[in-house]
């Protein structure tokens, strides 16, 4: 028998919280607007999911303006980096493969 299996995140385990982690996986930094079509979030809720994310030290919200219109962008941090690894690795665990 393997060894205790990696707990799941619950930090990342929630739908929302797991599609800005999976899209930013790949696609870091994201705008604000980018992440809500890929999460299909309102404007409320992507926010407190990113809050949630940032205190944990997943993401990083940068804000600054693109031209006269304020632009939100969102980054994958090393930390959040390591954390999405470390769930797929526990999802892999589960399913023993």
């Amino acid at each position: 028998m393997s060894s205790a299996p990696n707990p799941i995140n619950d930090i990342i385990h929630g739908r929302i919280r797991l599609g800005i982690m999976a899209y930013l996986s790949t696609a870091s930094p994201a705008s604000f607007p980018e992440l809500l079509k890929k999460t299909g979030a309102t404007n409320g809720n992507l926010s407190t999911h990113l809050t949630k994310l940032e205190t944990a030290g997943f993401v990083r919200q940068e804000k600054g303006y693109k031209g006269k219109r304020p632009q939100t962008l969102v980054h994958l941090t090393d930390e959040g980096h390591k954390a999405w690894i470390e769930y797929l690795d526990a999802l892999r665990d589960m399913l023993n493969i």
